[in-house]
């Protein structure tokens, strides 16, 4: 049998690759995580919140953005797709093409002056159409790697880019690359692709704009999203006044193929209509449903709490078709209710889509030797749910069946245990230890204090004057810088509170942004890497 290798490739940079990724680097394997976009994150990224608790999605996301993208043993590789993989379990040779970036990543400060400067508008698939962005472009604010990249269908060669780069990062004539990683297991985690909802032309979506997806109505709620957090129409900024949401479409739907459940999309919904309400009270929200599935722990609570205190109606029907009505943009939602067939107007319809394999799933199981089962998801046993028909190779996420974040991520320290389990014997042989510079002895220094103070839109910006808080905190003893950030926790911000305490001379440093809990640790290594002792930081 050939020599075992300590290294770990995960193949998909969501939620559920970020997580095995991280519980493999923490046990001293080497990790590899490969993801085809310029940036990891997934689709969790584009989430307002996250049920049942109402969590802002970016704040649950972000410190396990920064944990990977600093991790001694983690090495990012994106814009990148996987070729074949040669090999056994224990010693696998993968084959992978890395997409040209057009800009040096190890040189690029991600200081966006680029972007800023560049003439181009192209449309941001990031806010799904939403927005715009330039020729030049980072994917989303808290990106990891926060490295910008070069749309050349979209770029017009002008050259103002590479004029404005201090750093000298555009590099126009950078070509693909193809390299082979040497690795001991593989975890596999691509996620999903949404339904086109463009499909389902009774819906009136691509037609109607003000007919959307839920994923564009995350974007449409998100705090960093094209609208900055009100819920408006597309079609004329509006605030609407009455929502209707649509469930099932693209799942449980025999005729394309897609007769399964795809089963987040009541609940999202639900999250979705109480976080509409939240930012606007006077909303009226209705949910169109065939039959509601709230399995999960305190998932019903979450749906009778919606009902009782937020007003949400549920209404257990088939829309059979949206039309427009001329001239105002307003949308008449057909559907029967106890044998009568109904007509109600609606200001905005929201359509709740399923979840679809990912674009290039036969792709990858052809390159990796694996089986797809007849939905083109992942074939997996049902009592081995993470393992895939080839020995070494393992699967989680919604790349094996459609599931929620909570699932995802139990299923990816799942599939950690697994891939590293055929190789513990080799653990610590290609890891390193993260060096730290000295700590700095302020113990004779007088208190240097600098304040950061978290916005995350409606989360903390919506109950709290953040800037008048700032100018507040300014006049306290001691404190002699303070700022707010829209995520305090993102990779930049990271970088910029490391940036200010050399810059002011920092010897206290005071977070004032969500729970400890899941973010302490992160701002406590933040200054250790400035060479504070972690024990001068309070949150």
């Amino acid at each position: 049998m050939k020599e075992k290798i300590g290294a770990v490739l995960v193949v998909g940079g969501g939620i559920a690759g970020i997580q095995a990724s991280l519980d493999l680097a923490d046990s001293e394997l080497k990790v590899y995580l490969l993801d085809e976009s310029p940036s990891i994150g997934g689709v969790m990224a584009q989430l307002d919140k996250t049920f049942p608790t109402n969590d802002c999605a970016m704040c649950i996301l972000a410190p396990k953005l920064v944990g990977a993208g600093r991790h001694p043993n983690i090495h990012l590789i994106t814009n990148a797709e996987i070729k074949r993989a040669d090999g056994e379990a224990g010693n696998f040779k993968v084959t992978m093409t890395r997409r040209a970036r057009y800009v040096n990543e190890e040189k690029c400060t991600g200081c966006g002056a680029c972007a800023q400067k560049c003439p181009v508008e192209a449309i941001d698939e990031f806010n799904q159409g939403l927005g715009e962005r330039g020729g030049i472009f980072v994917k989303y604010p808290q990106a990891v790697p926060l490295t910008f990249m070069i749309d050349r269908e979209k770029c017009i060669g002008c050259g103002t880019c590479q004029e404005v780069c201090k750093a000298g990062a555009v590099e126009y004539d950078q070509k693909e690359e193809e390299a082979t990683l040497s690795v001991g297991s593989i975890i596999l985690a691509p996620g999903f692709e949404e339904f086109d909802p463009s499909l389902k032309s009774e819906y009136g979506y691509g037609r109607h704009p003000n007919v959307v997806s839920s994923i564009e109505f995350e974007r449409i709620l998100s705090a960093s999203g094209p609208y900055g957090g009100m819920v408006m129409r597309p079609s004329d900024g509006e605030v609407p006044r009455k929502i209707a949401f649509i469930q099932c479409v693209g799942s449980r739907d025999a005729p394309l193929g897609n007769n399964y459940c795809s089963s987040a999309c009541c609940m999202y919904a639900i999250k979705e209509a109480v976080i509409a309400k939240e930012h606007s009270p006077d909303l009226q929200c209705t949910i169109f449903f065939m039959d509601l599935r709230a399995y999960g722990k305190e998932f019903d609570a979450y749906y009778s709490r919606a009902e009782e205190e937020y007003g949400v109606r549920f209404v257990r029907s088939r829309v059979s078709r949206v039309e427009e009505v001329p001239g105002s943009g307003n949308l008449i939602v057909r559907h029967v209710v106890e044998e009568e067939p109904r007509d109600e107007e609606f200001d905005l319809v929201v359509l709740s889509v399923g979840m679809k394999p990912p674009q290039r799933a036969e792709e990858l199981a052809k390159a990796l030797g694996i089986k797809l089962n007849k939905y083109s998801f992942c074939s997996t046993e049902t009592f081995s749910p993470l393992e895939t028909s080839r020995l070494g190779i393992y699967v989680c996420g919604a790349f094996a069946s459609p599931k929620d974040i909570p699932e995802s991520v139990a299923q990816a320290s799942g599939a950690a245990a697994k891939a590293a389990c055929i190789i513990a014997s080799e653990r610590g042989k290609l890891t390193v230890v993260k060096e730290l510079p000295s700590e700095i002895d302020v113990s004779s220094e007088k208190p240097r204090i600098g304040a950061f103070i978290c916005h995350c839109g409606i989360n903390i910006g919506g109950v709290v004057n953040v800037p008048e808080v700032v100018e507040y905190v300014k006049t306290l003893p001691n404190v002699v810088y303070a700022e707010h950030n829209l995520y305090t926790c993102s990779q930049d911000t990271q970088k910029r509170i490391r940036e200010k305490i050399k810059e002011h001379n920092l010897n206290r440093v005071i977070v004032a942004s969500c729970t400890p809990r899941t973010h302490e640790p992160l701002f406590r290594e933040t200054i250790r890497e400035a060479g504070l002792n972690i024990y001068l930081f309070e949150m």
